[in-house]
C-alpha cells in the first residue's frame, strides 16, 4: 500500500495543475451526488449550522467543501515529491506568521499553536520553509498511522522543515517538555473529540470539544495562536496566524477556538467553502444507547451559556417524535417529553400527530418547538414525510407500533430511528429497537412504564415527573359543585357505563351543576342522559367543543367522572380531581398516570387488570367516590 501511496504521489506531482484541477472538480462533484450517504451528512450539517441559507446556496457550499477536500488530498499526496521552489509557488506566508515568528524570536514564550479542519492542512507542516525567521523549538501532537511503513513515510515527509511529529502516545512528555523551554506546539483541535473530549457548542450545537490546547494554556501560561490556510486559487494558498484572546483558563480557551472558527465561518465564505462540512463534527452525541441525554469526560455548557450571555442552551439537535393516534395514549406520553426535554434542553422537538391534538400542548404548556399535523390519507400522504428529509432530523423517536409509523419515519432519511419491538413483532424499518421482555415485571404494567423503559434503554436519566400540569384556568370560587361527566367512549361500546348508571347519579346530586361532554358521535348517549333534567342542571356539551374548549372546561370542573376515555386522561393530566370507571379495560396498562386525585372504580369481583362487565358498577358506588373527593357535598342516595 505504502509503495502505491508513492507512486501515485510521484505522478500527480508530475501532472500538469490544469489537469489536476479538472479531476478535483470531478472527484468532489461525484462524491457530493454519487454518495448519498455523504452527501447528507454534508447538506445535514450545512442546513443545521445556516438554517436561513437558501437550498441552492446550501448545495453550492457542500460541492465546493468536497471539491476542496479532493484538492487538499492531491496535495497530501503530491507534497513529498514537489520541490522547494514549486512548493514556496503553491504557498506563501501571510503578514501575521512572520510577525509572529519575530516576536517570539525576540521574547519567547510557550505557544499553543492550535489548527482546525480546514482545506489544505498540509502547509502548515511548510511554515519553516515559508518563512524568512527561524520557528525554533516546534513540535506538532499527531495522531500515528497504524501501518508502521506509512508512518514513518508521513513523518519523514513533515519534518523536513524543521518541525518534530510528536505521537500522542509516546510523544506528550516530550511537548510538555517543548513547552517549557519557552518553545511552539502545535495541536489539533476537533469537534468530535469522543467520551475525552470536553461538551461545548459550535454552530449552538453540542459537540465534544479537544481540551488539550485549553490545558496546556493554563499549565504553562502559554499563548494561543491559531494557524489556518487560504484558499486562492487551486493549489495556490496563503498561510495566516491569528492570536485568539482567552482568560487563561482551560475552560476559556477551549470555548474560545470554538468561537473563533464559529465566527471564521460565518463571515468568510472562502474559508466556510474550506471547511470540511463532510466530517460529522457534531456526531459524538449519537451514540445509540446515550441518545436522550449528555455523555462525555467534561461537561462546559454551563460555562459557555455564560460566557456567551445565553438565557438557555440553544435547542439545535432536531428530535422528531411520532405521537400515538389516540388521545389518551397521546396525554399519557407527556411525562416522556417533558423528561426528554430535561434531559436533553438542545432538543428542537417535533411532534408529528393528529391535526386535532395540537391544542393539547397550549392547555398542558408543554414545550415544544413544531407541530406536524398528520396529513390526509391517501397518495400524497407519503410526499409529507418525504419532504421532511430536507429538515434533516437528528433522531426519530416513535411511541406509535405501527408499519405505517415506521414507514413514516423511514421516508424522512433519519439514520436513528427508535421504537418499542414486542414479541412476535419485528420492526424492520427502525434503526434500534427497545425488545420488551416476552415475561417479567413489565408484563402487568402500565404503558408508561414500558416507555419509560424504552427511553432507559437509549439514555435517559431523568426522573418521570407524574405531576399534572398547572391549571391554567382555576375553578372559580362560589356556587353550587361542578362535575363532569364522559359517558361516551370513541373507539369500545363495552367501556361505556349504562344511561340509566349516570341518569341514577345525577339525581343523588340535585345540587350539583353538571357538564357532559364527548363527541358529535357521542350525542345520542348524552341526549338520553339529560332528557328532562334543566339546562341549569345538566348542561349538554357534547359535540360542542373542540379540544381547547373541552380542556378549558374541564379545568372548571371540581371533579370529572369519566368512562375509560381519552377525556379521563386529559383531566388527569391537568389535575382535575376524576373518578375513572373501568369494566373490561386494564387500569393497570391504561389507567390515570398523573399524581393528581384519582379514584379508578371497578365493579364488585372484577380482577385488578379488568375484564368485568360495567353495568355491574352501581351509582351508589360511585356517589361514595363523589364524597370522598368532594367532601361535604349534599346527596340523596334514594
Amino acid at each position: 500500500m505504502t509503495t502505491f501511496i508513492k507512486l501515485l504521489g510521484w505522478i500527480l506531482a508530475r501532472t500538469p495543475e490544469p489537469i489536476l484541477a479538472s479531476v478535483a472538480a470531478g472527484l468532489g462533484t461525484l462524491i457530493f451526488t454519487a454518495l448519498p450517504r455523504r452527501r447528507r451528512v454534508v447538506l445535514s450539517n450545512l442546513v443545521h449550522a445556516y438554517p436561513q441559507r437558501s437550498p441552492s446556496d446550501i448545495k453550492r457550499l457542500g460541492r465546493q467543501s468536497c471539491q476542496r477536500l479532493v484538492e487538499t488530498a492531491l496535495l497530501s499526496l503530491a507534497s513529498p515529491f514537489l520541490g522547494n521552489l514549486r512548493l514556496l509557488k503553491i504557498a506563501c506566508a501571510g503578514p501575521g506568521v512572520e510577525a509572529m515568528l519575530v516576536e517570539r524570536r525576540a521574547s519567547p514564550r510557550p505557544t499553543v499553536l492550535a489548527s482546525a479542519h480546514l482545506a489544505y492542512w498540509e502547509t502548515q507542516t511548510w511554515l519553516g520553509l515559508l518563512s524568512r525567521t527561524p520557528i525554533g523549538d516546534f513540535g506538532v501532537i499527531y495522531r500515528p498511522l497504524d501501518n508502521p511503513r506509512a508512518d514513518a513515510f508521513v513523518r519523514q515527509t513533515r519534518e523536513r522543515f524543521g518541525m518534530r511529529l510528536l505521537s500522542r502516545k509516546e510523544g506528550f512528555a516530550q511537548a510538555l517538555k517543548i513547552l517549557r523551554n519557552q518553545g511552539c506546539i502545535g495541536v489539533l483541535f476537533d469537534q468530535n473529540a469522543g467520551l475525552q473530549g470536553a461538551l461545548t457548542t459550535l454552530f449552538e450545537r453540542v459537540c465534544s470539544t479537544t481540551e488539550l490546547p485549553g490545558i496546556l494554556a493554563q499549565k504553562f501560561e502559554a499563548e494561543v495562536r491559531i494557524i489556518f490556510a487560504v484558499r486562492r486559487a487551486f493549489w495556490r494558498v496563503e498561510l495566516r496566524i491569528e492570536t485568539l484572546r482567552h482568560d487563561g483558563s482551560a475552560e476559556g480557551v477551549t470555548i474560545g477556538l470554538n468561537r473563533w472558527l464559529e465566527d471564521k465561518l460565518s463571515t468568510d465564505p472562502n474559508l466556510c467553502a474550506s471547511w470540511l462540512w463532510s466530517h460529522d463534527r457534531w456526531r459524538n452525541q449519537d451514540m445509540p444507547r446515550s441518545r436522550l441525554s449528555f455523555a462525555a469526560k467534561r461537561n462546559l455548557l454551563d460555562e459557555e451559556i455564560k460566557m456567551r450571555g445565553w438565557l438557555e442552551l440553544p435547542r439545535r439537535t432536531r428530535v422528531f417524535i411520532r405521537l400515538p393516534n389516540w388521545l389518551g395514549d397521546v396525554v399519557m406520553a407527556l411525562p416522556l417529553i417533558r423528561a426528554l426535554r430535561t434531559s436533553r434542553p438542545d432538543a428542537e422537538i417535533t411532534l408529528i400527530g393528529k391535526a386535532q391534538f395540537r391544542p393539547l400542548f397550549e392547555l398542558t404548556g408543554l414545550n415544544f418547538e413544531h407541530y406536524q399535523p398528520l396529513p390526509e390519507r391517501g397518495f400524497r400522504y407519503w410526499f409529507t414525510f418525504r419532504n421532511l428529509r430536507h429538515r434533516y432530523p437528528d433522531f426519530y423517536l416513535l411511541l406509535t407500533h405501527s408499519l405505517r409509523g415506521d414507514l413514516e419515519a423511514w421516508l424522512t432519511g433519519c439514520r436513528q430511528r427508535f421504537g418499542i419491538e414486542r414479541p412476535g413483532r419485528r420492526r424492520p424499518l427502525l434503526s434500534h429497537v427497545y425488545r420488551v421482555p416476552e415475561s417479567g415485571p413489565l408484563k402487568p404494567s402500565h404503558q408508561i412504564a414500558e416507555w419509560q423503559a424504552f427511553f432507559e434503554e437509549f439514555g435517559l436519566k431523568t426522573a418521570i415527573d407524574r405531576h399534572p400540569f398547572a391549571r391554567t384556568q382555576p375553578v372559580a370560587p362560589g356556587g353550587p359543585p361542578h362535575i363532569g361527566l364522559i359517558a361516551g367512549s370513541e373507539n369500545n361500546p363495552a367501556k361505556r357505563w349504562p344511561v340509566s348508571h349516570w341518569r341514577a347519579i345525577i339525581d343523588m346530586l340535585p345540587n350539583v351543576r353538571f357538564s357532559l361532554f364527548g363527541t358529535l358521535s357521542d350525542r345520542r348517549i348524552t341526549d338520553e342522559i339529560a332528557a328532562d333534567f334543566p339546562p341549569d342542571h345538566v348542561e349538554n356539551l357534547a359535540g360542542r367543543t373542540d379540544l381547547l374548549a373541552f380542556g378549558r372546561a374541564l379545568q372548571a370542573c371540581h371533579l370529572l367522572i369519566s368512562n375509560d376515555t381519552g377525556g379521563m386522561h386529559l383531566a388527569n393530566a391537568l389535575g382535575v380531581p376524576i373518578i375513572g370507571l373501568f369494566g373490561p379495560t386494564n387500569p393497570v396498562r391504561t389507567g390515570p398516570v398523573f399524581n393528581g386525585p384519582v379514584v379508578v372504580l371497578q365493579p364488585p369481583g372484577c380482577p385488578a387488570t379488568g375484564g368485568a362487565n360495567l353495568i355491574e358498577l352501581e351509582p351508589k358506588i360511585v356517589l361514595d367516590s363523589v364524597h370522598h373527593l368532594l367532601p361535604g357535598i349534599a346527596s340523596n342516595r334514594d
